[in-house]
């Protein structure tokens, strides 16, 4: 039966639960008495639901803290074990898979290079099965145990309700990939396991909103630098984050042609990729037969030696291009959406990192608007290069917090709530 508002009684019961397992997986261990101002519940409320947690296995006792003057007081945290999920970073140069339990603690991992940028579709979609068998056999872990599978892609994703989520990745040679429905057919999970599918960078944004850097922001932008260059914009209007097309902002009129097809975009300056690509151009002895990460690890090194020699000028000169390229393209973000931080991840500005980073900033702030510039500040991201991963094993968990810890009802009668759902209730502050 439905109240005025629409909300039947299995919704408010489905709300509360969500509301005390979110609180206790942020804020635990807690004990009943904190969980009522905590989640704003009646003592009863509490205590009936947290007894339906335990009982269903999703709460567990955590030792006890000592009152002011009486019983001491259970302290309760989310199980562990009580659910599992996996991430897959459909990066630059690799698949990587991963496996967590409920806290996000890895179990098991498998990765697949990618042969020179190699994006061929049944390519992906096999080290995606693949990696996903490999961990579930690591971990002795049976499929039906998952809460589902998050996965993070470039490009842009549209879901569909007849193929589900659909690929545009335009740099990648994608167009319309249903890559959803490919997974499924001859996927090594029954039916019941759901697919999550979003892309690289918002997974990437939702991570470090969660768990790393952007803890406390209500307004950030994350910022991907790897091969190429993309963004996820958080902001109370969207809270659970939004893909930005960043890396192909034009920079240059008639510029550089990126690998979208299109001339002059940031990509094709500051995207890890093109800084190889005009190092080798300037002459820089860029080592042959090895990957990406390899190369630019070797530039770096010849830009800022270790020892007291003297720095490559080509490799420095073309980094500090970069820097100025990256710097300008955050100006036109500061201008657009004024955010309170930016965060960059992935794994080419992890490797430049803190070396890189105080040009970036310094360019960014002579390019934008001096009032949003004086109130941002631009740091590294601090979930290192498995953000992806784990942002992408952050979707099925959402949509678990959002069942109220149910697992996906197999009645397609029964539509789930939207995963995003539980993203927008509760970006930790």
């Amino acid at each position: 039966m439905a109240g005025r508002n629409g909300r039947t009684v299995r919704d408010l019961r489905r709300g509360n639960r969500t509301a005390v397992l979110q609180r206790l997986y942020f804020d635990g261990p807690l004990s009943r008495f904190e969980l009522g101002p905590a989640t704003g519940l009646s003592s009863g409320s509490v205590s009936n639901v947290v007894a339906d947690l335990v009982a269903d296995g999703l709460v567990e006792e955590a030792g006890s803290v000592d009152s002011d003057g009486g019983r001491p007081r259970t302290l309760l945290r989310v199980a562990p074990a009580s659910g599992h999920m996996i991430g897959v970073d459909v990066g630059e140069t690799r698949v990587r898979v991963e496996l967590f339990d409920l806290t996000l603690a890895e179990l098991a991992r498998a990765q697949r290079p990618l042969e020179q940028q190699g994006y061929e579709v049944e390519v992906i979609v096999d080290h995606i099965r693949s990696g996903i068998a490999e961990v579930l056999s690591g971990a002795g872990l049976a499929p039906e145990r998952l809460l589902g599978v998050g996965i993070g892609v470039p490009g842009i994703v549209e879901h569909t309700p007849d193929r589900g989520a659909v690929v545009h990745g335009q740099t990648i040679g994608w167009d319309a990939v249903p890559l959803e429905s490919l997974l499924r057919a001859g996927s090594p999970l029954p039916d019941t396991v759901p697919y999550f599918i979003d892309n690289g960078a918002k997974t990437l944004g939702q991570a470090e909103m969660w768990f790393g850097a952007g803890r406390g922001a209500g307004n950030a932008l994350v910022v991907l630098f790897g091969s190429g260059v993309g963004a996820c914009l958080v902001t109370p209007e969207v809270e659970h984050g939004r893909a930005v097309e960043w890396g192909h902002l034009t920079v240059r009129v008639r510029g550089r042609r990126c690998r979208c097809g299109a001339l002059g975009c940031l990509e094709a300056y500051a995207g890890a990729e093109s800084l190889l690509a005009r190092w080798r151009e300037e002459g820089g002895r860029v080592p042959g037969g090895t990957d990406e990460e390899t190369a630019l690890t070797t530039m770096l090194a010849a830009a800022y030696p270790a020892d007291d020699s003297a720095p490559d000028p080509v490799a420095l000169a073309v980094l500090e291009e970069t820097a100025e390229y990256l710097g300008a393209g955050l100006s036109d973000l500061i201008n657009l959406f004024q955010p309170e931080r930016i965060l960059m991840g992935g794994w080419a500005g992890l490797r430049l990192g803190s070396r890189f980073l105080p040009a970036v900033h310094r360019h960014a702030l002579s390019y934008a608007l001096r009032h949003p510039a004086e109130k941002v500040t631009i740091e590294l991201g601090r979930l290192g290069p498995d953000a992806v991963t784990v942002g992408a094993a952050i979707l099925p968990l959402a949509d678990f917090f959002a069942r109220g810890g149910r697992r996906p009802d197999p009645d397609p009668q029964s539509p789930p709530p939207a995963w995003h759902t539980a993203l927008q209730e509760r970006t930790p502050r």
